[in-house]
């Protein structure tokens, strides 16, 4: 079982940059496939990126490509975004998520693990 915690997220001004953070609890970090995704109100949870196990395949959703970049650092057990030229439509709760196997999923079925979510709110 992995606990994961994010945090990072806050107010920012539109253009501007927030890195977000996920750590996660448990020795088999390096095993999952993790997710980053989000969810504004009244909206369903999209998903936004993802990174498998060693940092050497990531995956974006075309709304945040060239912006967000994905990262994880398994010594540290933590996974990071950093979120660049923000836009107010990116404001939302930001969740990770953690899946097990090699493949990189982008449907929320298929995390096993979430965090409590951090919110991201950008101002016009």
């Amino acid at each position: 079982q992995v606990q994961l915690v994010e945090s990072g997220g806050g107010l920012v001004q539109a253009g501007g940059s927030l890195r977000l953070s996920c750590a996660a609890a448990g020795r088999t970090f390096r095993s999952y496939v993790m997710g980053w995704f989000r969810q504004a109100p009244g909206k369903e949870r999209e998903f936004i990126t993802a990174i498998n196990w060693s940092g050497g395949s990531t995956y974006y959703a075309d709304s945040v490509k060239g912006r967000f970049t994905i990262s994880r650092d398994n010594a540290k057990n933590t996974v990071y975004l950093q979120m660049n030229s923000l836009k107010p439509e990116d404001t939302a709760v930001y969740y990770c998520a953690a899946r097990g196997g090699l493949r990189i999923g982008v449907r929320k079925d298929e995390y096993d693990y979430w965090g409590q979510g951090t919110q991201v709110t950008v101002s016009s």
